[in-house]
């Protein structure tokens, strides 16, 4: 399957810092003397900027507003509780922290449904109440063409619930530990690896169990990936965090942020631009603040049209 030609962003109305999702997210940094006001302009400034790009580049992108009430300081991150899928299924996922489980939107859900074939929607956020969690493709990498799934088990990935999940949609399951430096686990397995056509950008040594890691690569070998390794150090600066796009014509981009970008071995960017064009993206404020990087902002449509 091709990487997605629509994406669907949320334009953030209350970006900012939250204390609430730092506990098991080590990529957040509050930033001393920014006001919340001023967090916010600057993630909107950076998020158009985004918006932008993309569309010049011949992406099409759904822009959805966030609400002012309540306050959702992370809606800037819709991949983390929606999947749309190409056989007109729609997945609604359990979020750790409370603070955003507002971002699950109906109204979004309607309006999705008025312009692809939305059939069904399978809502596991039900699973929150028994303390469960799986945050979309913040949790789940997806091996579309090979039906694969690949997870890192942390606190806001349950291993179980992953592979119910990945079973369910038709994806033959790979979990795995990864730790960063200090030995927390990384809190959403798309910051430390991205896969896409022929190739796959992954830290293999965050996996420090060696059968683990060894069933990783096997899987990626198996399945014709060409293995492009990051250090733990690069992904601390969203290396990993990164995601294929098919625009109208020409070559798939990879959409990244300029961080991730200036991480990157010139042997890596000419590896990677064998496969796509490399696009980089500045949002240092919503990676500072959001500890999130390009494609935990993007949500792929890969929905049929109505």
């Amino acid at each position: 399957m091709p990487a997605a030609r629509t994406v669907l962003l949320v334009r953030p109305a209350r970006f900012g810092f939250n204390a609430e999702t730092a506990a098991s997210n080590h990529f957040q940094q509050s930033v001393a003397g920014l006001t919340s006001d001023g967090a916010q302009r600057q993630a909107l400034a950076e998020f158009e900027a985004l918006v932008t790009a993309l569309r010049s580049r011949g992406v099409q992108v759904l822009v959805f507003d966030d609400t002012e009430v309540p306050a959702k300081p992370d809606a800037v991150f819709p991949n983390n509780w929606l999947t749309l899928h190409p056989d007109g299924r729609a997945v609604l996922y359990p979020m750790c922290a409370p603070s955003r489980r507002a971002e699950r939107r109906p109204d979004v859900l309607q309006a999705l449904g008025r312009q692809f074939a939305l059939r069904e929607i399978i809502d596991l956020s039900g699973h929150e109440a028994e303390g469960r969690f799986l945050e979309g493709t913040g949790s789940i990498i997806f091996d579309h063409e090979h039906r694969v799934a690949y997870a890192a088990r942390s606190p806001r990935t349950d291993a179980a619930l992953f592979a119910e999940a990945a079973t369910r949609l038709g994806y033959r399951p790979v979990a795995f530990q990864a730790t960063d430096a200090q030995g927390h686990a990384i809190y959403h397995t798309n910051v430390m690896m991205c896969l896409g056509a022929g190739f796959a950008v992954i830290c293999l040594d965050s996996i420090a169990d060696a059968a683990e890691r060894a069933a990783v690569e096997a899987s990626l070998t198996r399945t014709g990936h060409d293995i492009i390794p990051i250090t733990r150090e690069q992904v601390t600066r969203f290396a990993g965090n990164m995601l294929a796009l098919q625009p109208a014509s020409g070559r798939e981009l990879l959409a990244m942020s300029q961080s991730a970008y200036e991480a990157l071995t010139p042997a890596q960017r000419q590896a990677l631009s064998r496969y796509c064009e490399l696009l980089p993206l500045a949002i240092p404020t919503i990676e500072t603040l959001g500890g999130g990087s390009v494609r935990c902002m993007l949500a792929e449509v890969f929905l049929p049209p109505a």
